[in-house]
């Protein structure tokens, strides 16, 4: 499992409507990713904007960046988003004592 420094900025990057928004539209997108070109077009951000909420998901560790040609893609990064998941329900249900 990752480190409460990892589910800490996850969920501080999520906690930001746009950015969760785009993770959203990301993990709809699948395995491929989208190029960040059709991301910006989807939600008509500016693209200094668009580059701001990217960088802070990748910062967090939810979204992979890799270049393909001259597009750069951005996909979820699936293993890190299952830990998230794993971290909110790891105690569910286990009582408060």
């Amino acid at each position: 499992m990752k480190s409460e420094t990892f589910q800490s900025r996850a969920f501080a990057a999520l906690g930001n409507e746009a950015r969760l928004g785009i993770f959203r539209l990301l993990v709809r997108a699948g395995k491929d990713g989208l190029c960040v070109g059709d991301i910006g077009e989807h939600f008509g951000f500016k693209p200094s904007t668009l580059a701001h909420h990217l960088g802070t998901l990748v910062h967090a560790g939810l979204v992979i960046q890799e270049k393909k040609g001259r597009e750069v893609y951005s996909r979820v990064d699936y293993e890190a988003m299952n830990g998230l998941l794993d971290f909110l329900t790891e105690e569910c249900c286990s009582g408060v004592n």
